[in-house]
C-alpha cells in the first residue's frame, strides 16, 4: 500500500512518498513503467492504472483490467499491460487503449490463466504466465498464440523417470501435474492433473504404464501414451518418495516416508505382493538387481538395506550381498559410491545419482545446486569430479537417457528441467574446446573442488618438507597494532563516564630518534620479494590469508578495489599479471594453477589442464613468456611447466628440489631453487645455459669480508636488473650476483622464529643477537654488516656482554646458558640447572665476576664465571622472571616477574631484600632494563597487561628510557617515569611485538629487535631534532597555562544532548495521544446541525488592527506557511562558515537551514533538506563547480549535503561513516573531493568523491577534538587538521589517510612556551607548501611541510579563531578574540608571508565581539561573530555595515508578538532580549540582562515586555527609543520561569515556573508588583499559561512527572483554586491558546512522540488553525480544534 519515488544523492537514497490525493485510493502497487517528463505509470491490485507526475497522482485509468495488474512494459510503440484476468492490453504513447488480447479464450488458453510478464516488440508480444509458460502473440494473428516454453508451476519438482527405449521422459511436481516430454524436440507431449503433489515416478519396462507416487501416500498408474489414469492405490499415509519397476516388469517397488517398501504384482492389477520393513527412517532410493530377485534400499539416516523379492525378507549375508549385480545404480550409499561424499559431509547433502555402466560414469545432484560427474565406481571418499552449475537451488533428481547420451536433472525450488549433453571420454570436453570461454559459459562447467579429494593426492609426489611447512604456516598473533587503538578508545569511553584524571602526566623527552638501518630480510616464507626500483602499473593484485584466499585487484593510485573473487581453498603461493594483457592473472599454489580473467568487478577462472604432459603438482612460482598465452610455472618436484593458454605442453627438469623463484629476461629466463643454484635458460625455456651455485667461495673480496650463512641456501626470490642478479634466500639474505657468479652480500638477518636476545658492546659500536633460528650473530653497526656468527644447538632467548666486552653470555630456551668468547664465539663455560627458558642474563659490573641468570622456573641463579660454579639462588618469585638488573657495586639485584612483582636480592648469595621506593630512587644502578616499579610506572599504556611492555633500557646518563611493547612501538620517556600514563615519543617500524631494546655504549644508537619480524633495527639518536609519531604526547587534556574560556566551552560541548527528537525535559507518564479516548471537553454525540443554542467559542477571535486611515483590516486566514526570513547565524561553535559567492551574495547557516542572502535587496532563500542543526559550511572554489556548497549536520545519522546555492537542488548526500555530527567540511582544489570531520569519540576524518558518494579514505584515531580541517587550495591530496593540542598534515594515499603531526624542531622564539604544542584553531595556506595555523595563545604558527618554520608572535591578543586565504592575491585574513582592544575586535589583513598587516577595528558597538569567521571578496570583508552577528567591512574606509544579527549560544524559549504592531520579542539563555521588526526584518534593540532568560510576553497595550529568567526572577521592560528600560523586577521563585502572561485587561500578570507554582501579580497603574495569590496543588513544573477573556481563569498545562500523567488544570484568579466542573470548564472562552494539552488539541501529537514532546502551540487570531513546534525541529500547522488523534 505504498509507492515511493527515490533519487540517489551521493551515497544516500532520498524518498518522496506518492501523494494519492483524491484521484485514487491508496492501494497495493504491483508494477511500474516510465514515460518522459517525470511521468510514471503503476499497476494496482484492483486493476486500475495510476498515472503519476513526479510523486503526485494525476490520473486514474479505472478498470484497465478486471483484476490485479502484474506487469506494464514500455517500448517505442507505447505500453503493454498484463493482468491476473489473463488479458494483455496495448496502449499508445499517450496511454490511450489500442487493443485487448484475452489469452484465456485462445486455442492454447485455459481458465485462471494469469499473466506475470509482457514484452512488446514490433508486431510480436511475449507473454509469461504464472504457470511457467511463455507465449508469443502476433498482432495480426492474435487468436493463435504460439507456445514457446512450458514448465512446471510453483512448488518443488522431484519426480523424474526416463523411457526405457525411446527419447521420452516423465516429470511430476508439487503443482499436481504429471508431464510427458520429448528429448529430441524438447516439447511437452502430454499433461495431466492429479489430486495430490507428485514426489516420484517410474515407467514400466515395456513402456506401457507410468507409476506416479503422491504426497499423501497413494500412487497412480497411468497410461504411458496419454497419461490417462488406470488405477489408484493407497496403502501408506506419508509421501511416496521412490518408485521403481523390476527389470522383468512383473513387480513394482514403492518406497514411502513411512519407512516401508511395498511390492506390487503388475500383472495382477497391482496386487500387494510383499513388504520390506526394518528401516528406521524414510526411504530415499531403491534399486533392482538384474535378476529382479533383490532390491537395495537407502534411508534418510544413512542405512543401506537389502531385501529378497517378492517376499521382502531382509538380506544380512555378506556373501549374498556381494554377489548381487544391479541393473541400475541410483543409490547414494555403498562402497561403489563412497567417492561422491566429502570427508565430513552430511548424508542428506546428495539427493540423487544415476550411473552409466557403459561409460563408467556416475552423475549426482546435491543441495548446493551442483550437478557433478564422477568415475564409477569411486571407492575413496572425496573423489575427483567435474561440476556444472545452472540450478538455483537443490537438485532433486538426475537420470541418464535411455541411450546414455544425455543427462536430465530437475531442480527443487527452481522447478526447472535441465537437459545436458553427455560427452564421453574421447569426445570434446568443455576444457578441450578451442573457444574455452564460450563453451564453458554455455555448458555450465566450472572448476571442481578436486583439490579436496584423496584420490587426487594418491598420484602426486610427496610434498617437499619446506613447501609443506610453508603451506601450513599461520599468521595469527596475540597482539596486533589495532589492539592498541581499541584500548585507547576504551580508555576514552571510561574518561567520559568517570571524568578525566586530575593527575599531571610526566613530560615527554626532548630527544628523538630516526631509523638509521635495519638488519633483516623476510625470505623464509616469501617468493619474489626483492626488486630493483622501477615504474609500476596502476593495477595491483593481492591474495589474502583468509580461508578462501581472496584475490583482489586494486587501483593503487586511487586506493579503489576494482575486482574481487574467491581464490582457492588451499594456499596460494604466487600471483602474476599477464604483461601482455591488463585483465589476466595467474595464481599458483598447493596442487593448483589457475588462469583468471577479470570481468568487471569479478573474475572467471580455469584450472590448468595437465593431460598426459605431466602430473598435478604444487606450483610455487610463475612467469610469462614472450606472448600473452605462454606461461611457465615452477613445481615442488623441481620441474618447470610450460603452458599454452590453460593447457600444459611439456615439463623440463629445472632443479634438484622445488623451483622457488623465476624471472623473465630480455633474452631467456632465470630460475632459483631449493638446491641453492641459479639457472640461466634459453628463450624457449628448454635448455639450461648456465648454472651458478651460491657458495662462500663465490663471495666478493673487499674491505670487509662478507659472510654467507650457508652454502647453497634455498633461493626464494630472483630478479635481474642493472646487469646483475638480485637474490633473496631462505636464510634471510639479500645477495647481488654479477655475470661471473661473484656474490656480494647486501642484507642479512635472522631466519624464521622469534628474536629476543640482544646485547650491546660496552665500548664499541657492536651488538649481539640470538634467536629461535639457533644462531648468535655479531653486528657491526658502523659498517652495517654481519661481523660474525655461529650456529647454536638450541634456540637462544637472551644475551649479555661482559663489562670488558670479551665474553658473551647466552641464555637458551631449554633452561641452559653458556659463555662464549666475543671474538671467536667459542664456548668458555656452560651451565644447565633449569628446565624452562632463560628470560634474562646479566654480568655483574666491574670485572664481571658473577653472572645472574633469570628463568621461567621463577628463580635467578648466580654463577661465579671464574670457577664456573653456582654460588647463589634468588628465591621468592611467584611467577617467571622477566628482567634482571645489577646495581653499580655489584651487590644488589633488581628483579621483575610475570606477576608484577618488583623484588630485590643480595648478591652473590641471593638473599631477599626489602627496599622502599624512596631509597630505590637514590640508588645507583649499573643499568636499568626493568619495566616495573615507581620509577617507570608511566611507561605502561592504558588497559595494559604486565606482558605488554617487553623491554626497556635507560641511557648511560640516566635521563631517557626506551621501551618496546607488544604493539610494535618503540617509545622514549624521560627518566624517571613517575605517575601513570607519561608523555612519550613513539616510533613505528616493527611489524609485530618489539622484544628488546638496548642503547649503545655512547647512546648514539638505540637497537630494537622484533619478535615475529626477526629484524634488528638501528635507530640514530637525533637529539633535540628528533621526533616521534606519537598522538598521545601532544594531545594531553591539560593545556599549558589553562584554556581560554571560549576555547574551553567549545572543547567541552556535548552534542549528544543537542540532537533533534530528544525530549527537552525529562518526562514520564502517558502522553495525550497515548491516552484512552476520553474527549472530556467535547460532546461527540452532538449532531453537526443542532437547533440548540451554540456553545461559547473556545478561543476569542481577534480583529486585526485598524489601518492608518481608521478602516478595518480584513481578517487573514492561515491555510499554509512559507519560510520568509531567519534572524540568526550560528557562530558560537563554528569557524569559517560564512562565504561570499561569485555573484557577491553570501552563504551561511542557522539552525537546520542553509541561507543564501541577496546582498542587493536583503532577501533570503533557503536550503531546508537537513534533518538537524548544521554545524559547518564550505563553498566550492573551483570555477567548474560554481555556487556548489557543502554543509555538515548534527545528529545520530551524521551527514553532509552538497547542494546548489541558486537552485537549492540536493546534488549529493554523504552519510554512513560519522556518528554524532560533522564539525568541518571542505572541498579539494579540483572541487571533486569533500573532506569531512566527525564529532564522534574517535574524531573521524573522511574524504569523499561527492558526485557519486564514494568514501575513498578514512581515519579515526585521535584523542581530542578536531576543530577544523581544510584542503590545501592547490592540492587534491593534501589537507591539514587542527584541534585540541593538535595539528596534523595529511596525504590521501589511495584508500588510506597518512598523517604527520607538526614538528617543532629547533625554531628559535622569544617566548619558549610558544614552542610547545598549542591548541590550534584555524588554518591558512601560502605557496611552496607553507601552512599557517592560528593558536589559542594568539600566535600564528608558520609550517613548511610538517616542520615549524617560525612563529608570528601575538598576531592577536587572544585565540585566533579564524584565518582565511584569498586565492586571487594570496593575502591572509586573521581574527579571533582580541583582549583589551580599545577599538574593539580586530580583523587583520596580512601579506602572503604574514610579516606585515593592516588592522581593521569593528568599533565600540562590537568591542566585546569574538570573530569566528572571515571572508574576502572584491574589497569587502565578511565577518561572523560568536554573538550571532554578520558584518560587512569595506577595505577602503573601514566602514562597518550590519548584515544580520541574532542570538548567541543558548536555547531560545521566550517569544512573544506585539498586540498591534509587526514586532516580536525573543528571550534567550544567552542572557539577551531582542526586539525585532518583522516587516523590515531587522533588529530594533537588544539588551543584556546578565541572566539567562526563558520566557517573554507583551502587555495588552504593547508598551511593556515581561521577561522570565532562569533563576526565578522576572522583569518588566519598557522599550525606549534605542533600548529597554527596566521598570520593575521581582523574585519569589528560584527555578526557571517557563511562561508568563498578562491578563486581557493588563492589570494582572500570571507567572509559571519550575517550582510547580503559578503566581499572580498586580500590574495595574501605580502598582509595585504585589503578589495577589498563587495556584495550589500543582504537582510539577508549569509549561504554558492562558487567560480566559473575563480575566477570571487561567488554563495551565504541565508535565506531571510525580503522577505519571500529562494534565491540563484550570484555576480561578486570584484565589488559585482549581476548577474541576466540566460544564463550567466547557463554558470558558480563552483569550489565547498556547497549551499543547487538552482534547481540543490532541491531534497535534504525532505517533512517534514517545521520546519527544510537542513543546509549544499557538492558535491563530481567527481561531481556525493552530501552529506547533516539537522536539523533531518541525513547525506544523493544524486545523483548530484538532480533536482527532494523529
Amino acid at each position: 500500500k505504498h509507492i515511493n519515488f527515490w533519487s540517489l544523492c551521493g551515497n544516500s537514497l532520498m524518498a518522496k512518498k506518492g501523494i494519492f490525493g483524491k484521484t485514487g485510493e491508496i492501494q497495493t502497487v504491483l508494477c511500474l513503467a516510465f514515460a518522459p517528463d517525470g511521468i510514471t505509470y503503476s499497476g494496482t491490485l484492483s486493476g486500475d492504472i495510476y498515472k503519476w507526475q513526479e510523486h503526485e497522482l494525476v490520473h486514474n485509468y479505472q478498470n484497465a483490467h478486471r483484476s490485479a495488474i502484474f506487469t506494464i512494459y514500455q517500448c517505442n510503440d507505447g505500453y503493454a499491460s498484463g493482468s491476473r484476468d489473463g488479458t494483455v492490453r496495448l496502449w499508445d504513447a499517450d496511454f490511450k487503449p489500442i487493443v485487448k488480447l484475452d489469452l484465456a479464450q485462445t486455442s492454447n488458453g485455459y481458465p485462471d490463466l494469469s499473466i506475470r510478464s509482457v514484452c512488446w516488440h514490433g508486431d510480436k508480444i511475449l507473454v509469461g504466465t504464472r504457470d511457467s509458460e511463455i507465449f508469443e502473440i502476433s498482432v495480426r494473428d492474435r487468436d493463435k498464440p504460439k507456445l514457446l516454453i512450458q514448465g512446471h508451476a510453483e512448488g518443488e519438482l522431484w519426480a523424474l523417470a526416463v523411457h526405457p527405449k525411446k527419447a521420452f521422459f516423465v516429470t511430476g511436481s508439487d503443482d499436481c501435474t504429471v508431464r510427458l516430454w520429448s528429448l529430441n524436440d524438447n516439447q511437452l507431449l502430454a499433461k495431466v492433473g492429479v489430486p495430490q503433489p507428485v514426489r516420484s515416478a517410474a515407467i514400466s519396462t515395456d513402456a506401457v504404464h507410468v507409476a506416479v507416487g503422491l504426497q499423501d501416500g497413494s500412487f497412480l498408474i497411468l497410461k504411458a501414451r496419454d497419461l490417462s489414469e488406470i488405477l489408484a492405490v493407497k496403502d501408506r499415509k506419508d509421501a511416496i518418495h521412490e518408485i521403481k519397476y523390476s527389470p522383468c516388469g512383473t513387480l513394482l517397488a514403492v518406497g514411502s516416508n513411512d519407512g516401508i517398501v511395498d511390492i506390487y504384482a503388475v500383472s495382477q492389477r497391482y496386487k500387494h505382493a510383499g513388504q520390506c520393513s526394518g528401516s528406521t527412517s524414510f526411504i530415499t532410493h531403491v534399486d533392482w538387481s538384474e535378476d529382479s530377485k533383490h532390491i537395495q534400499v537407502n534411508t534418510g539416516v544413512g542405512e543401506r538395506l537389502f531385501f529378497r523379492m517378492p517376499t521382502g525378507k531382509q538380506v544380512t549375508s555378506k556373501e549374498e550381498m556381494e554377489s548381487i549385480h544391479w541393473v541400475t545404480w541410483t543409490s547414494t550409499l555403498g562402497p561403489e559410491v563412497n567417492g561422491i561424499w566429502a570427508k565430513y559431509s552430511d548424508t542428506n547433502d546428495i539427493n540423487a545419482v544415476d550411473t552409466s555402466y557403459t561409460n563408467q560414469v556416475l552423475v549426482s545432484g546435491d543441495d548446493y545446486g551442483l550437478v557433478k560427474l564422477y568415475r564409477f565406481p569411486c571407492v575413496k571418499k572425496g573423489a575427483k569430479f567435474k561440476k556444472y552449475v545452472g540450478h538455483s537451488a537443490h537438485v532433486t533428481n538426475v537420470r541418464f537417457s535411455h541411450d546414455k547420451s544425455q543427462v536430465l536433472t530437475v531442480g527443487g525450488a527452481d522447478h526447472a528441467i535441465f537437459q545436458w549433453k553427455f560427452l564421453p571420454d574421447g569426445a570434446a570436453t568443455p576444457r578441450d574446446q578451442d573457444d574455452d570461454d564460450i563453451h564453458d559459459h554455455q555448458s555450465g562447467f566450472v572448476d571442481s573442488d578436486s583439490e579436496e579429494s584423496d584420490s587426487d593426492i594418491s598420484d602426486v609426489d610427496a610434498m617437499d618438507s619446506d613447501v609443506e611447512v610453508e603451506k601450513q604456516q599461520t599468521y595469527e598473533r596475540t597482539f596486533y597494532r589495532e589492539d592498541a587503538i581499541a584500548l585507547k578508545q576504551q580508555h576514552r569511553q571510561e574518561k567520559k563516564v568517570h571524568g578525566k584524571s586530575t593527575d599531571k602526566r610526566a613530560g615527554a623527552p626532548t630527544f628523538g630518534l630516526d631509523l638509521h638501518y635495519s638488519f633483516g630480510y623476510r625470505g623464509y616464507d616469501c617468493h619474489n620479494n626483492v626488486f630493483y626500483t622501477s615504474k609500476g602499473e596502476v593495477k595491483l593484485a593481492s591474495v589474502g590469508l583468509d580461508d578462501n584466499h581472496t584475490i583482489v585487484v586494486w587501483d593503487w593510485k586511487k586506493g579503489e578495489k576494482i575486482a574481487t573473487t574467491r581464490g582457492h581453498k588451499d594456499k596460494i603461493f604466487g600471483i602474476k599479471w599477464n604483461p601482455h594483457s591488463h585483465d589476466q592473472v595467474v595464481t599458483v599454489g598447493a596442487k593448483h594453477i589457475k588462469f583468471w580473467t577479470q570481468t568487471g568487478g569479478g573474475f572467471t577462472s580455469k584450472r590448468g589442464t595437465f593431460g598426459q604432459a605431466g602430473k598435478l603438482d604444487t606450483m610455487l612460482c610463475l612467469t610469462y613468456g614472450k606472448t600473452a598465452d605462454t606461461c611457465y610455472s615452477g613445481g615442488a618436484n623441481g620441474k618447470i611447466y610450460h603452458w599454452q593458454g590453460t593447457t600444459l605442453l611439456e615439463t623440463v627438469k629445472g632443479h634438484d628440489g622445488p623451483v622457488l623463484a623465476m624471472c623473465t629476461l630480455e633474452k631467456g629466463f632465470i630460475t632459483g631453487g631449493k638446491d641453492g643454484t641459479v639457472a640461466l635458460w634459453d628463450d624457449a625455456f628448454k635448455k639450461c645455459i648456465k648454472n651458478y651455485k651460491v657458495t662462500r667461495s663465490a663471495l666478493a673480496q673487499g674491505n670487509y669480508t662478507s659472510l654467507l650463512f650457508d652454502d647453497q641456501p634455498p633461493i626464494r626470490s630472483i630478479v635481474l636488473g642493472h646487469s646483475k642478479i638480485l637474490l633473496g634466500t631462505k636464510c634471510s639474505e639479500v645477495l647481488e650476483m654479477d655475470k661471473g657468479g661473484t656474490i656480494k652480500v647486501l642484507v642479512q638477518g635472522h631466519c624464521e622464529g622469534e628474536l629476543w636476545g640482544l646485547a650491546t658492546h660496552p665500548s664499541e659500536d657492536i651488538c649481539c643477537t640470538v634467536g629461535d633460528d639457533r644462531t648468535v650473530r655479531i653486528w657491526d653497526l658502523a659498517n652495517r654488516r654481519l661481523k660474525n656468527f655461529r650456529k647454536l644447538r638450541k634456540p637462544g632467548r637472551c644475551a649479555s656482554y661482559s663489562p670488558d666486552g670479551r665474553a658473551i653470555a647466552i641464555g637458551f630456551k631449554d633452561g641452559s646458558c653458556c659463555v662464549v668468547d666475543a671474538s671467536s664465539l667459542d664456548d668458555m663455560a656452560e651451565f644447565h640447572h633449569r628446565k624452562e627458558e632463560i628470560s634474562d642474563i646479566r654480568f655483574s659490573p666491574g670485572q664481571g665476576k658473577y653472572l645472574a641468570v633469570g628463568s621461567h622456573d621463577n628463580f635467578v641463579d648466580i654463577y661465579n664465571v671464574l670457577n664456573s660454579k653456582r654460588v647463589g639462588i634468588c628465591k621468592g618469585a611467584s611467577s617467571y622472571i622477566t628482567h634482571v638488573d645489577w646495581d653499580k657495586r655489584g651487590k644488589l639485584l633488581h628483579v621483575n616477574t610475570g606477576a608484577k612483582e618488583e623484588l630485590f636480592f643480595e648478591a652473590p648469595r641471593g638473599h631477599r631484600q626489602t627496599i622502599r621506593s624512596a631509597e630505590l630512587e637514590k640508588m645507583d644502578w649499573n643499568n636499568w632494563t626493568c619495566v616495573l616499579g615507581s620509577l617507570c610506572e608511566g611507561v605502561w599504556p592504558h588497559k595494559s597487561d604486565v606482558t605488554d611492555v617487553n623491554a626497556s633500557h635507560m641511557t648511560s646518563k640516566g635521563k631517557i628510557i626506551a621501551t618496546g611493547d607488544d604493539f610494535g612501538f618503540v617509545k622514549l620517556f624521560s627518566f624517571p617515569v613517575k605517575g601513570k600514563f607519561a608523555k612519550f615519543k613513539k616510533y613505528v617500524g616493527h611489524s609485530a611485538h618489539v622484544t628488546n631494546v638496548r642503547w649503545t655504549h655512547d647512546n648514539k644508537y638505540l637497537i630494537s629487535t622484533g619478535g615475529a619480524d626477526t629484524s634488528v633495527m638501528v635507530w640514530a639518536n637525533k637529539g633535540r631534532t628528533g621526533y616521534g609519531e606519537s598522538d598521545d604526547s601532544d594531545t594531553d587534556s591539560e593545556e599549558e597555562g589553562g584554556y581560554d574560556s571560549d576555547v574551553q566551552r567549545e572543547k567541552n560541548i556535548d552534542y549528544d544532548t543537542k540532537t533533534y527528537a530528544n525530549s527537552i525535559r525529562r518526562t514520564e507518564g502517558t502522553k495525550p495521544h497515548m491516552k484512552a479516548d476520553n474527549q472530556e471537553g467535547i460532546d461527540l454525540n452532538r449532531p453537526q446541525v443542532s437547533r440548540g443554542v451554540a456553545g461559547p467559542p473556545k478561543v476569542q477571535k481577534r480583529d486585526p488592527p485598524q489601518l492608518a486611515s481608521g478602516k478595518k483590516r480584513k481578517p487573514l486566514y492561515v491555510q499554509d506557511m512559507r519560510l520568509d526570513h531567519i534572524f540568526g547565524y550560528r557562530g558560537f561553535d563554528t569557524r569559517n562558515n560564512l562565504h561570499y559567492l561569485s555573484n557577491g551574495n553570501i552563504a551561511y547557516h542557522a539552525a537546520g537551514a542553509g541561507i543564501i542572502r541577496d546582498m542587493a535587496n536583503g532577501t533570503q532563500s533557503f536550503y531546508l533538506e537537513h534533518t538537524d542543526d548544521i554545524l559547518c559550511l564550505s563553498v566550492n572554489q573551483n570555477p567548474k563547480f560554481e555556487n556548489i556548497i557543502v554543509t555538515g549536520q548534527l545528529g545520530k545519522a551524521a551527514m553532509a549535503h552538497v547542494w546548489h546555492a541558486t537552485s537549492k537542488e540536493t546534488l549529493s548526500i554523504l552519510r554512513g561513516f560519522h556518528k554524532g555530527g560533522i564539525c568541518a567540511v571542505n572541498f579539494s582544489s579540483s572541487g571533486k573531493l569533500v573532506l569531512t570531520v566527525g564529532i564522534d569519540d574517535n574524531h573521524s576524518v573522511a574524504v569523499w568523491q561527492w558526485q557519486d558518494g564514494t568514501r575513498i579514505a578514512t581515519s579515526h584515531d585521535h584523542n581530542e577534538r578536531i576543530l577544523y580541517a581544510q584542503f590545501r587550495p592547490d592540492s587534491n591530496a593534501h589537507f591539514v587538521t587542527v584541534g585540541v593540542k593538535h595539528v596534523k598534515f595529511w596525504t590521501v594515499a589511495g584508500g588510506a589517510l597518512l598523517g604527520k603531526r607538526g614538528v617543532f624542531g629547533q625554531v628559535v622564539s622569544e617566548d619558549p612556551s610558544s614552542l610547545k604544542m598549542q591548541t590550534m584553531l584555524s588554518i591558512a595556506f601560502a605557496p611552496n607548501n607553507i601552512t599557517y595555523t592560528g593558536a589559542m595563545s594568539g600566535n600564528v604558527y608558520v609550517w613548511s611541510g610538517n616542520q615549524l618554520a617560525r612563529v608570528v608572535s601575538k598576531a592577536h591578543t587572544g585565540p585566533v579563531f579564524t584565518l582565511y586565504t584569498t586565492q586571487k592575491d594570496g593575502l591572509i585574513l586573521s581574527a579571533g578574540k582580541d583582549k583589551f582592544a580599545k577599538e574593539g575586535a580586530n580583523v587583520k589583513l596580512w601579506d602572503i608571508e604574514m610579516k606585515r598587516c593592516k588592522t581593521y577595528g569593528l568599533g565600540k558597538e562590537f568591542s566585546r565581539s569574538i570573530i569566528r569567521a572571515v571572508n574576502r571578496h572584491k574589497g569587502k570583508l565578511l565577518i561572523g561573530t560568536q554573538e550571532g552577528d554578520i558584518l560587512e567591512l569595506a577595505e577602503k574606509g573601514g566602514v562597518v555595515q550590519i548584515v544580520a544579527q541574532g542570538h548567541a549560544e543558548g536555547e531560545i524559549w521566550g517569544l512573544a508578538t506585539h498586540p498591534q504592531l509587526s514586532f516580536c520579542v525573543s528571550a534567550s539563555e544567552d542572557q539577551t532580549v531582542c526586539l525585532w521588526d518583522i516587516s523590515k526584518q531587522a533588529l530594533i534593540m537588544k539588551v543584556n540582562l546578565g541572566q539567562p532568560a526563558r520566557s517573554a510576553c507583551f502587555n495588552p497595550a504593547g508598551d511593556i515586555v515581561a521577561v522570565g529568567l532562569k533563576n526565578g526572577e522576572f522583569l518588566l521592560l519598557k522599550p525606549t527609543q534605542d533600548n529597554f528600560k527596566i521598570i520593575g523586577r521581582k523574585r519569589d521563585r528560584h527555578k526557571p520561569i517557563n511562561d508568563l502572561k498578562f491578563s486581557p485587561d493588563g492589570r494582572c500578570l500570571a507567572i509559571g515556573s519550575d517550582d510547580n507554582c503559578v503566581d499572580f501579580y498586580d500590574t495595574g497603574p501605580g502598582s509595585s508588583l504585589v503578589r495577589l495569590g498563587y495556584c495550589k496543588g500543582i504537582p510539577n513544573f508549569v509549561t504554558q499559561l492562558d487567560w480566559s477573556i473575563d480575566n477570571n481563569y487561567i488554563q495551565k498545562s504541565e508535565c506531571l512527572i510525580s503522577t505519571g500523567s500529562y494534565e491540563r488544570l484550570i484555576f480561578s484568579v486570584p484565589s488559585g483554586i482549581q476548577i474541576t466542573d466540566k460544564k463550567k470548564i466547557n463554558s470558558i472562552t480563552w483569550n489565547t491558546w498556547t497549551s499543547v494539552l487538552g482534547d481540543e488539541i490532541v491531534g497535534v501529537w504525532p505517533r512517534n512522540a514517545d521520546n519527544a514532546d510537542v513543546n509549544c502551540a499557538c492558535v491563530t487570531n481567527t481561531c481556525e488553525a493552530v501552529a506547533t513546534g516539537d522536539d523533531f525541529g518541525l513547525v506544523k500547522l493544524f486545523k483548530f480544534p484538532s480533536t482527532e488523534k494523529h
